[in-house]
């Protein structure tokens, strides 16, 4: 049961690497998307599709014919990858339980942007588990957890690319050791002070130039390159929204007012409270996204520039 392209990972890694036979695959219905609203599919159906496996998309999961199609593949566990909340007719149906790939180390982040989360936060490590679902969202015991490091300029990019590869992998162990009877869920521990990763909406996604050059920094990159932080730019007779993709803390000092944006031959530099911060990667309202460089080839003639 899955929905983007970080769930098709895990579905592949079952269906051709493993000894596990998956006999029906959950998504969502299709959606109108665009101006001419044609219909888009999931990366799991187009997975599906392409690999011959049956396909179930249930507009309500209580709906009483899907209840009635899910239980006739007889499956021994359901695997659950970036997919909706299951009621319990859903959840409890399997033999071998229902288990959850999630994009942390469980009980921390728990919500929809894990991965974001973790970097806007300035983690160096985080990872990937498997638990079992029960009636709260991402409680359930856990079965295995794997890590990875955090670098100090990795963005959202990279961590997720390296986590849907060791949480596809997790998966089949996963699997493997429900068939053996080898795992022995746990519970999460709830004693520890625990950090949230609620859905992120477009004003979480605004830079604050008052904060830390880290603070900054640890947002660009957790928001990069979806959904992506943004900002506004100009002078005092207009300003246009700027969307920032990478950049990073230097030690140069150079001139200028607080919150310009700095322009040598080749670099691009934001003057902050603690130090300057180099915008590697951007995009101005209207434009595509360009570098550095072609930003300051284009604003030749301003004379100053803020971000605010």
């Amino acid at each position: 049961m899955g929905t983007p392209g970080f769930a098709v990972a895990s579905l592949n890694e079952i269906h051709k690497n493993s000894n596990h036979e998956v006999v029906g695959v959950v998504t969502v219905p299709d959606k109108p998307a665009g101006r001419g609203q044609k219909l888009n599919i999931s990366d799991v159906k187009k997975y599906a599709l392409d690999n011959d496996l049956k396909l179930l998309q249930p507009v309500k999961l209580k709906d009483e014919q899907f209840l009635s199609d899910l239980k006739s593949l007889n499956a021994d566990v359901f695997v659950v990858v970036a997919f909706r909340m299951l009621p319990k007719a859903v959840w409890s149906m399997p033999t071998k339980g229902t288990f959850n790939l999630h994009g942390s180390l469980l009980p921390q982040y728990r919500g929809a942007a894990p991965i974001n989360w973790a970097v806007m936060n300035g983690e160096t490590k985080t990872g990937v588990t498997t638990f079992l679902i029960d009636e709260e969202i991402d409680t359930g015991n856990i079965l295995i957890t794997d890590e990875v490091t955090i670098g100090e300029n990795d963005n959202v990019g990279v961590i997720h690319e390296q986590l849907m590869e060791i949480g596809a992998r997790l998966v089949v162990t996963t699997l493997d050791g429900l068939a053996n009877d080898e795992l022995k869920p746990h519970p999460q521990d709830e004693s520890i002070e625990l950090k949230h990763a609620p859905k992120i909406f477009k004003e979480d996604c605004k830079i604050d130039w008052n904060q830390s050059i880290d603070t900054i920094h640890n947002k660009i990159r957790g928001l990069s390159p979806y959904p992506c932080a943004w900002t506004t730019y100009g002078n005092e007779e207009s300003f246009k929204t700027l969307k920032i993709y990478g950049g990073i803390k230097t030690e140069i000092e150079k001139t200028g007012e607080l919150f310009e944006l700095v322009r040598t031959k080749n670099n691009l530099y934001v003057h902050l409270n603690d130090g300057m911060y180099e915008i590697l990667e951007l995009q101005p309202e209207g434009k595509r996204k360009m570098s550095a460089k072609d930003f300051i080839n284009g604003h030749q003639n301003e004379a100053q520039i803020f971000v605010k």
